[in-house]
């Protein structure tokens, strides 16, 4: 495959108020920066604020040579920011404010234009906090081709979720990744046997809702791959942790990126986890890549 595609991170971008200082964020906006490292077209749909952080989001995405064409400025409400705290294993914990203004994303002209041009959308759970973005998101998703790939990187954060949102949210996408927490909320939330392992456990949730793929992220433990006939158990690359901000972000853009390409789900595997596990190693959730690692892909 040599055409590049268009991968588009649809949802959050803000700011990581991090201890050495702010970074550019958002799950959707560093998944779109790290497709496009990996030599595709990565585009990032949000909102900011008309106000200076906003104004700095749209100069750094020009840093990084990603394109803010489709970043909407809101009248009224800020630009996002979260605060985050690493514990002494560089995981984060966030405090995301709400009334901001990827709150209100819209389903504009630009918008309906770009979900018929995607070849891959990959969308959260966090983005749908509120009725209009929610909204605006199953709009863009639905104006998409049957072909374009729908990936669902659900990442819950704080109690911004809910079972109907979830449940609406698989239902529309064709690759579902989340960590092992996530699993756990999920196997709770639809009311899965306690009984069930993780893989069998992720096999009912294939077949109940037709997946493609799904992966289970673990942390330093690495992930599993599994689509209805076959899965690959990976053990991780064990690297000095910074933070883990932005990592599940990274795997799944190697991931994607991997699949696109028809690769194995080892080969899927293993490129995944030697980039999340890399970002895991830096500082923030965007850091710059080097040529060697750029070149495994």
């Amino acid at each position: 495959m040599n055409k590049k595609l268009k991968i588009i991170g649809l949802g959050e971008i803000l700011w990581d108020m991090l201890p050495e200082g702010k970074k550019l964020g958002g799950a959707p906006a560093n998944f779109a920066y790290y497709v496009s490292k990996l030599g595709q077209i990565g585009i990032i749909t949000s909102r900011v604020g008309n106000d200076s952080l906003g104004k700095e989001i749209l100069e750094s995405m020009e840093k990084l040579n990603l394109n803010n064409k489709y970043i909407q400025i809101d009248p009224n409400y800020p630009t996002s920011t979260v605060s985050v705290k690493l514990d002494s294993n560089g995981q984060p914990d966030y405090v995301i404010h709400q009334n901001v203004a990827w709150d209100s994303l819209d389903f504009n002209e630009s918008w309906k234009h770009l979900a018929k041009e995607a070849d891959v959308i990959c969308f959260g759970t966090l983005a749908q906090r509120s009725n209009k973005s929610k909204n605006t998101i199953f709009d863009f998703l639905k104006s998409a081709r049957p072909e374009t790939i729908r990936l669902l990187d659900i990442n819950i954060r704080q109690n911004f979720y809910s079972i109907e949102v979830i449940e609406e949210s698989i239902k529309l996408s064709n690759i579902l990744k989340l960590n092992i927490n996530e699993l756990k909320i999920i196997r709770n939330l639809f009311n899965y046997s306690n009984n069930k392992n993780e893989i069998d456990l992720c096999l009912e949730i294939i077949n109940d809702f037709k997946l493609d793929l799904l992966c289970l992220t673990k942390g330093e433990k690495g992930s599993i791959v599994l689509n209805s006939k076959e899965y690959y158990e990976h053990q991780g690359y064990k690297v000095s942790i910074v933070d883990t901000v932005g990592a599940g972000d990274a795997f799944a853009a190697a991931m994607i990126v991997q699949y696109i390409k028809d690769k194995t789900l080892k080969e899927i595997s293993d490129l995944a986890n030697r980039l999340g596990s890399w970002v895991s190693s830096q500082s923030g959730p965007t850091p710059e890549l080097s040529h060697e690692l750029v070149g495994v892909f």
